[in-house]
């Protein structure tokens, strides 16, 4: 028997395995299927949100524990047969088990993901004003979904079964389900984790009707334009929202936590590397390029999502669309405006080339010779460590054809959607054999990186350029190809990293194959047809200025995407930026990226004893601001300093009880608040349209109007003072 080769893996999972342990029962199916439409139920809900709220998948894997002990104690044991058939099942086959937890835990996570397939009904429905088939639209959404299980199985054996390619996520996961598992005795004076967890999850959803529904501007305080309310300067600096946000700061944890991630679970030396990138990006170069009026900067916002023309306007989108074939229109462009973007938008596409360089650079020169000898490892030894041997001694492998059918299926599909509805889709079939052939290449990449130093590389952006030089002017051409791309990339590599934890907890691979295929199919058809009633439903849904007052419906995530369909789908980045864009000169940042983690290598080369060096992390601090929009300048002020004082003084001070409580805690917030939410949402807001009490406290901005007005001579905006 070999022990794995990594040393993480060899003090964290067993070497022993229960093969009678039962597996799919009904506890697996029931809480399973429960969870994974109720998540998928919520997160439609949160997705259209002003404030976005995570729930992360250890909630569910916190509730379910209880329930599924609940129901090993009270379900009857005596088999049940199935009529008309010789067929017999035990609704109780013994205790609760981790198996069947990671088996619950894998169709609940399918609930809590987001298609992104369903962005086109968004786009097209609310943003671009257009009619899209029912029946193609719900045949992307899957298709999309489902076609990464295809590729994984391509690469099953080398980054599953190959004991180098151990995925330290996957590990700690493991390392969760087992001390969960494991009894917790309640000392004198103490609560155990479950109970603290229930008592800070009820306190977050009694508060969160605050925020929520009676006082949504403590959402955003920014005292600085409350004390100077007619000095745009003042409000440009002081506004959290729509500013730099100097002394903003929120009473609202899903704005502390949505769009970043629980403050909680971040190590101190990754939110000052946030910070540091934060401050660099918008305390100097965007006040810098504002003031210095670079690229025309005071005719617009500091600080936008949205894109403007010449005159200070947003843009008029309809203007060079020709409507009968929804195509960008030339000479329409010609005789109306460039595209121009906010100061801060405009290094909001500069950082994020530089973060797609960066992270290659920065893996290549910190990981790049473990990473390669993992890899040369796990290529010349196929036989496998004990867990591998294990897998093949007590369960039956997944048969390739069971992959192969699925992925043929799938790309069969699509190319079908594409060319029956080619003047809807807009992408050719060769387009999306592109998009797949992308996919299959950067899969192994890809997860090599992840199973080897636990980050996965994102390559929406390059996908993006790639699709917008290629289908330029056709925006819905654009938006599929990457999705294609990118869905099959992630989506393969979700599954691989799925198929890793059964391979750990000695799970049969077919159960967790049938389970994916499951809660996939169940959360993305309740996921479409939740989101078509939300857009039918909410009037003027995502129209910010339309929308009534207290309403949480702003949709930050759509108008972000709009934004970047426009200019890459649309307009094309080859107008836009490279090469007759004003913005040409922003492609640099793809060398500053790549070079930047030269820098600190050699630094930390040079200085071996100086550890602060070599937690300096450049992919970190160039995509510090990368959420940002939709997040803005109060999320990141108020997760820093959340973060900073329970991951630093708590942890020096209290650090048992930090142990203890601190990432239950950091759950408990948003379970609490996300529930809340739904309630507020399912009960008030969607069936009355009633969004709150109508009084000052009722916005849910930051009551700094003018942060958004240009100070440019001459532009003319409703609501803001003209200069001369």
């Amino acid at each position: 028997m070999e022990e794995s080769p990594i040393e993480q893996v060899r003090l964290t999972i067993p070497t022993e395995d229960d093969n009678t342990l039962p597996v799919l029962t009904i506890r697996t199916w029931v809480l399973g299927i429960a969870t994974c439409i109720i998540l998928a139920f919520m997160m439609q809900i949160l997705a259209f949100r002003q404030n976005f709220i995570i729930i992360s998948p250890i909630c569910v894997q916190l509730l379910v524990l209880p329930l599924g002990n609940l129901m090993a104690k009270v379900l009857p044991t005596e088999p049940v047969k199935i009529p008309l058939t010789k067929w017999k099942f035990s609704m109780n086959p013994g205790p609760f088990n981790m198996k069947e937890h990671a088996l619950i835990y894998t169709l609940t996570s399918a609930g809590n993901a987001y298609p992104a397939a369903l962005e086109i009904i968004t786009q097209l429905k609310i943003f671009y004003h257009r009619k899209i088939n029912y029946l193609i639209t719900f045949l992307m959404v899957q298709t999309t979904q489902l076609l990464g299980f295809g590729f994984a199985g391509m690469f099953m054996k080398f980054l599953v079964d190959s004991p180098y390619m151990w995925f330290p996520g996957v590990v700690s996961q493991y390392s969760l389900f087992r001390a969960l598992h494991e009894k917790e005795t309640r000392t004198k004076g103490s609560i155990t984790r479950f109970q603290f967890f229930l008592i800070a999850a009820a306190s977050s959803f009694a508060y969160y009707i605050v925020p929520n529904y009676l006082f949504p501007s403590i959402s955003a305080l920014s005292f600085i334009c409350w004390i100077w309310r007619d000095s745009i300067t003042a409000q440009i600096i002081g506004s959290g929202r729509n500013g730099l946000g100097i002394g903003s700061f929120a009473l609202d944890w899903t704005v502390i936590s949505g769009f970043l991630g629980g403050p909680l679970e971040m190590p101190v030396f990754t939110l000052v590397n946030v910070m540091v990138g934060f401050i660099l990006i918008v305390y100097i170069i965007t006040p810098i390029t504002y003031w210095t009026n670079s690229y025309n900067a005071k005719r617009f916002p500091i600080f936008s999502t949205g894109v403007y023309d010449q005159y200070g306007h947003q843009y008029n989108v309809s203007r060079i669309i020709n409507e009968k074939k929804f195509e960008f229109d030339q000479t329409a462009y010609d005789n109306y405006s460039k595209i121009y973007l906010s100061s801060y938008n405009i290094y909001y596409y500069g950082v994020n080339f530089a973060v797609l360089m960066a992270t290659l650079s920065h893996v290549a020169l910190f990981h790049g010779r473990s990473i390669w000898s993992q890899f040369r490892q796990a290529y010349r030894k196929q036989t496998g460590d004990i867990h591998t041997k294990l897998m093949k001694k007590n369960y039956a492998p997944i048969p390739q054809w069971w992959f192969y059918v699925i992925l043929i299926s799938m790309i069969c599909l699509a190319i079908y959607s594409c060319e029956e509805y080619k003047g809807e889709v807009q992408l050719p079939y060769w387009g999306l054999l592109l998009a797949c052939l992308l996919a299959f290449i950067f899969i192994l990449p890809v997860s090599v990186i992840a199973a080897t130093s636990n980050r996965y590389p994102n390559f929406n952006m390059a996908l993006g350029i790639i699709g917008g030089y290629l289908f330029h002017g056709r925006p819905l051409a654009d938006m599929t190809f990457k999705l294609y791309g990118s869905l099959g990339l992630s989506q393969a590599a979700l599954f691989i990293n799925d198929f890793k934890l059964c391979h750990y907890m000695k799970i049969p691979p077919r159960s967790m194959f049938l389970v994916q295929i499951v809660g996939t199919l169940i959360s993305t058809t309740f996921q479409f047809f939740m989101q078509w009633y939300i857009l039918s439903s909410v009037k003027n849904i995502c129209d910010v200025d339309k929308l009534p007052k207290g309403s949480q419906w702003t949709c930050p995530f759509e108008h972000q995407r709009y934004m970047d369909n426009v200019i890459w789908g649309l307009a094309g980045p080859s107008r836009v930026f490279f090469p007759s864009g004003q913005y040409s000169k922003l492609f640099i940042f793809f060398f500053i990226g790549a070079l930047a983690p030269v820098l600190t290598w050699l630094l930390a080369r040079k200085y071996p004893n100086k550890q602060w060096i070599k937690l300096i992390n450049i992919p970190i601090i160039f995509g510090a601001t990368a959420s940002m929009p939709p997040a803005r300048s109060v999320n990141y002020l108020s997760w820093f300093a959340v973060g900073f004082l329970f991951n630093y003084f708590v942890y020096r001070r209290y650090k048992g009880w930090w142990a203890k409580y601190n990432y239950v805690l950091s759950n408990a917030l948003d379970a609490g608040c996300a529930f809340m939410a739904v309630l507020i949402a399912g009960t008030i807001q969607l069936p009355a349209d009633v969004y709150g009490m109508d009084w000052w406290g009722l916005d849910a901005g930051d009551h700094c109007p003018l942060a958004s007005c240009p100070t440019a001579p001459g532009v003319v905006v409703d609501g803001c003072p003209t200069f001369t």
